[in-house]
């Protein structure tokens, strides 16, 4: 049976708009109406820049281990965990010696993620 347009699966984001944000780093973006997933996938060690956009967004690690960087705090984050940040707070991540799952959503959707590209696209 073939899945509607509305369905997805963590082990095939091919359905997602690719992005490349850093070296190391991959994301597929699925973008709603009123919010978006954005999974991103973090080689070992790979760090994403400091940056910063207008959107809240939730992170939640689904896999691995890795620092989250929010507001200039260092946090050690491992499978499982999840965290807010508001729209303007300066925040990145950096991936553990396994690399790293992150499931983002953000709100509302980012434009800039709307299509296919390379980088973080801050404002």
């Amino acid at each position: 049976m073939t899945r509607p347009d509305s369905f997805f699966n963590f082990a095939d984001l091919s359905q997602g708009i690719a992005r490349t944000l850093a070296p190391g780093i991959t994301t597929a973006v699925f973008p709603g109406e009123q919010a978006m997933f954005s999974v991103v996938d973090f080689a070992p060690g790979s760090a994403g820049s400091i940056h910063s956009h207008p959107e809240e967004q939730w992170g939640v690690l689904l896999e691995g281990s890795g620092t989250r960087i929010q507001d200039g705090v260092h946090v050690p984050v491992g499978a499982g965990d999840f965290w807010r940040t508001p729209g303007g707070v300066e925040h990145g991540f950096i991936a553990g010696p396994d690399g790293a799952r992150v499931l983002d959503v953000f709100a509302p959707p980012r434009d800039a993620y709307r299509t296919a590209g390379a980088g973080f696209a801050t404002s």
